[in-house]
């Protein structure tokens, strides 16, 4: 604060005109004074810089000129030149050439009567000499100015002696003086700019010192100083804040008015000592005593609240001591303090905005609306909320069990009931009565509440001893529902809280209950997702021998997906294994999900190539996207199918081969049995649903032992890494063939997911198994009846090396009738093949494509009961279409324990086939 306040007649002197002003100032003479001084200066250092600079390039000539005459006086050569009939022809160009690389005017060379050997005029060559030799005939330099033929010049004249020490000629060399005054002048504009910024420098310090002395005089002359001094003590009384000066001693030196009525200072303060004063408050007088800083501090005194700043006086260049100022802070105090709260309660009300159902999980929210009320609001937050909340229903019935889903504190050891533990509130209870309500509570004292100490009196005891005094009760309400109560508890605090706070707790409360119902209601629809799906997916797989399988699949965090997998057991033995996605999430991708697997197995079942049956699958996902359209034109929803892709692969583990296709699903990827990882280039086809681009199937040939691994897109992308790394991550993990498949996929999803995954994914690992020759017979059929018996024969013998002797008589009536069936309405060649796995398989192929059917034959018909009969006696038969025909296959389950053969008639019942086929 400054101290002194200017009247309003003080403030026109700012009006009056810088000429009018400045010249009576202080600090306008100082300006006047310090300017002169620098001009004189500069020039006295300019005058210097030229003559030193005159002086020095006057004397680096005369030492250029006799450095360069000596050393052409000494040149090797010269006294021979000089011996010569004509030494100007030898001389003159050297002399010439030398002048120009030592940078001077002249050289010339004389003979001892100072005709000229040599000039830069030739024409002076053979005159005399102009300037002084005798000196150098005795042996010695002179350096002299002279008004010679290239005009004002600077010379030096030196001996040339022979061995014995005789002047035989002289050497001069020199320059012209307005080179030597070149010199100087080119040195001059960097002298006048040197001392030019050296005056703009100088300058301009002494304008910054007269404007700080200029402010700190206002501008003032010493008349208007005085006026200002005069009215000194009538501005420092008039002022309506405290203003004190105090001594090293503790002694008060001024104190104005308003500092004597605030502190109510006796009229004869000043002079006395502080501890010394009547009426002045003990902690007033400890701070104006003590000297040090003191910055709004403040201080009860006289009843009042007061600010006090304390600066010492040292650093300004005053005596020792203080200089004090107080306001009278009593009102604002009470004003700010209200502010401060209401700021507070605003900034809990948005962190609480902020941090509360950042999750759709309900007992999270409960924990987050803990958090942000302690220790802002109340020492101690729980959260107790109907059981099927919990579970996402909505509660029923009107009892008051809860069950306490969240509990947080300043401490850790206090005596109210743990998190998870179900309470039923009694009626007389805070939470029984606003759970019944939908109302807030306020239990000002506990220990004088009996309603809400018969929940549990030896508890209610513990909890008024531990320190808790005083409780609010909110029901947490959505919708005009109530989830359950939150409970805001105070223990550091004495006193209890207000309505003030009721409304607080309110308003906390209803952000965190349309956060929980938020979450009541996702959990609801998440675990109908979750039932859905997993009652979509296969629960078990099914026995097959082709492959040992093993398989993940993880929902997303945000819900249920679209991934799923199948393992479908095909005739021969075979296997397909299917990997499909669909994008999105939720209720409908897993529903389309579902309808996807169950048209697989279906199309399935006829035993289609990969190809042909992606294609089917596609025909399927575009007729229903295109019926789900029309749906939306006529009644404004539904969604349809698009964006699902599918990994169709058939294993035989007969040949070893495995056909793959896929419609713009992720390459799997193949283990061999010696650790080697690859993805195999499948051809790449676009997803289901787009129409108009034919699948293309590709044939791999597995060893024993190797590993198909499919996956879905999830399992290798990732936000914070490249699709590249994951495929890395993917090889790396899976380089381990001594893993079983179960190993495996553990082991790759430790290395690819994050503990909370943003996609689904589905993982299915499958070790290819082989059925040896062992367990394989097959031969070539001669295209006539009578090879059928031969057949039979073959087929008996070989179920005997098997050990199934007991289903001879079904095999070989089943044999017969296929065989039959393809030499009478087939086309050669025909093969037949059994396969002994978990039951034994039949199958007859020929190149034709008719296919039987199966029919009722009437009593008057000769035919149509073979196949009949066939399906009958086969658990199931069917056909499969191959690129050189068809494949007639019969299943038969294993024999039951026990099971007898056939007697004799049934061998008459065979022969009657042979005479007369069905």
């Amino acid at each position: 604060m400054n101290v002194v306040n200017f009247p309003d007649r003080f403030r026109g002197l700012s009006v009056r005109s810088v000429a009018e002003r400045l010249p009576r100032s202080v600090a306008g003479q100082v300006f006047v004074l310090q300017v002169a001084l620098v001009v004189l200066l500069v020039l006295g250092a300019l005058l210097a810089l030229l003559l030193q600079s005159r002086y020095d390039g006057d004397r680096e000539a005369r030492n250029r000129s006799v450095a360069v005459a000596q050393t052409f006086a000494h040149a090797p050569g010269l006294l021979e030149a000089l011996e010569e009939p004509d030494p100007s022809k030898t001389l003159q160009p050297i002399t010439e050439t030398t002048r120009r690389e030592a940078g001077v005017d002249f050289i010339v060379v004389m003979d001892t009567d100072g005709i000229r050997y040599t000039h830069p005029l030739p024409e002076r060559i053979g005159q005399r000499f102009v300037g002084t030799i005798e000196p150098s005939l005795a042996g010695k330099v002179l350096v002299e100015s002279v008004d010679g033929p290239l005009g004002e010049e600077v010379q030096a004249v030196v001996p040339v002696t022979d061995p014995d020490g005789r002047v035989v000629a002289l050497v001069s060399a020199g320059l012209k003086v307005q080179n030597v005054t070149g010199v100087v002048n080119r040195q001059l504009p960097v002298i006048l700019a040197t001392s030019a910024a050296g005056l703009a420098v100088a300058t301009a310090g002494t304008a910054l010192v007269t404007r700080r002395l200029r402010r700190q005089t206002h501008g003032l002359g010493p008349a208007e100083m005085t006026r200002v001094y005069e009215h000194h003590d009538a501005v420092l009384h008039a002022v309506r804040e405290g203003v004190l000066i105090v001594d090293d001693d503790g002694r008060l030196v001024l104190a104005n008015d308003e500092a004597v009525r605030l502190l109510g200072l006796p009229a004869d303060a000043e002079g006395r000592h502080l501890s010394e004063l009547p009426g002045l408050d003990p902690r007033m007088a400890d701070l104006l005593c003590s000297g040090r800083l003191a910055t709004d501090e403040v201080v009860p005194a006289a009843g009042l609240l007061l600010a006090v700043n304390q600066r010492p006086t040292d650093p300004y260049g005053g005596h020792g001591g203080t200089v004090v100022t107080i306001r009278d802070t009593t009102e604002l105090r009470a004003v700010s303090g209200r502010a401060q709260v209401a700021h507070k309660r605003l900034n809990l009300l948005y962190d609480a905005g902020v941090g509360i159902g950042t999750t759709l999980d309900v007992v999270r929210t409960a924990e987050e609306l803990a958090e942000v009320a302690v220790p802002r609001f109340a020492d101690f937050v729980t959260v107790d909320l109907a059981d099927p909340v919990l579970r996402g229903e909505e509660p029923a019935g009107a009892g008051s069990a809860m069950r306490r889903a969240a509990s947080r504190g300043i401490r850790g050891d206090h005596p109210l009931y743990p998190t998870g533990r179900m309470i039923t509130f009694v009626p007389s209870t805070p939470q029984a009565r606003g759970f019944g309500s939908g109302r807030a509570e306020l239990v000002p004292d506990l220990s004088q509440a009996p309603g809400w100490q018969a929940q549990d009196r030896e508890r209610a005891g513990r909890i008024v001893a531990y320190g808790i005094h005083s409780l609010i009760t909110v029901p947490l309400k959505a919708r005009g529902v109530v989830l359950g109560v939150a409970n805001f508890w105070r223990s550091e605090k004495p006193e209890p809280f207000e309505p003030e706070d009721v409304a607080l707790a309110e308003e906390l409360v209803a952000r965190a209950a349309v956060a929980i119902d938020n979450a009541r209601r996702y959990t609801r629809e998440h675990a109908m997702a979750v039932t859905l799906q997993r009652s979509l997916l296969p629960r078990a797989l099914p026995e097959q021998s082709a492959v040992e399988v093993a398989h993940r699949y993880l929902p997303a965090q945000s819900g249920v997906g679209g991934d799923w997998f199948d393992v479908i057991p095909l005739p021969g033995s075979r296997v397909a294994l299917v990997v499909g996605d669909v994008v999105g999430h939720g209720l409908h991708a897993a529903a389309t999900m579902g309808r996807l697997r169950t048209a697989v197995h279906n199309f399935s079942t006829l035993d289609l190539p990969p190809d042909e049956l992606l294609g089917r699958l596609d025909d399927l996902v575009g007729r229903v996207d295109q019926d789900e359209t029309e749906a939306v034109g006529n009644s404004g929803g539904g969604v349809g199918m698009t964006g699902a892709t599918c990994l169709y692969a058939v294993y035989d583990p007969v040949t070893r081969r495995c056909a793959l296709a896929r419609a713009g699903h992720p390459m799997p990827a193949l283990v061999h049995p010696d650790g080697t990882v690859e993805f195999p280039d499948l051809p790449a086809g676009p997803p289901l649903g787009l129409g108009g681009i034919p699948f293309e199937t590709a044939e791999l040939e597995l060893a024993e032992g190797s590993q198909l691994v499919f996956y879905t897109d999830g399992l290798i992308e990732e936000r914070s890494r490249d699709i590249d790394v994951g495929l890395e991550l993917l090889r790396t993990s899976l380089a381990h063939p001594d893993r079983t498949p179960e190993e495996s996929c553990r082991a790759v999803l430790d290395a690819l997911l994050p503990a909370r995954p943003k996609d689904d994914v589905a993982l299915l690992i499958a070790r290819t198994r082989v059925l040896g020759p062992d367990r394989v017979a097959d031969w070539d059929v001669p295209f006539h009846p009578e090879a059928v018996a031969g057949l039979r024969a073959a087929a008996s013998e070989r179920l005997d090396a098997w050990g199934l002797s007991e289903m001879a008589f079904t095999t070989e009536l089943i044999l017969s009738e296929l065989i039959t069936n393809a030499i009478r309405y087939g086309s050669a060649p025909v093969h037949v093949r059994l396969i002994h796995d978990r039951g034994l398989t039949c199958e007859v192929s020929d190149s034709s494509s008719t296919s039987p059917h199966l029919r009722y034959a009437a009593s008057t018909d000769e035919g149509g009961r073979g196949l009949f009969l066939v399906a009958q006696l086969a658990e199931r038969w069917g056909t499969r279409y191959t690129r050189q025909g068809k494949v007639i296959w019969a299943e038969q389950p294993p024999p039951a324990p026990g099971a007898r053969e056939p007697g004799f008639g049934a061998e008459l019942f065979l022969d009657a086939l042979d005479a007369d086929p069905l």
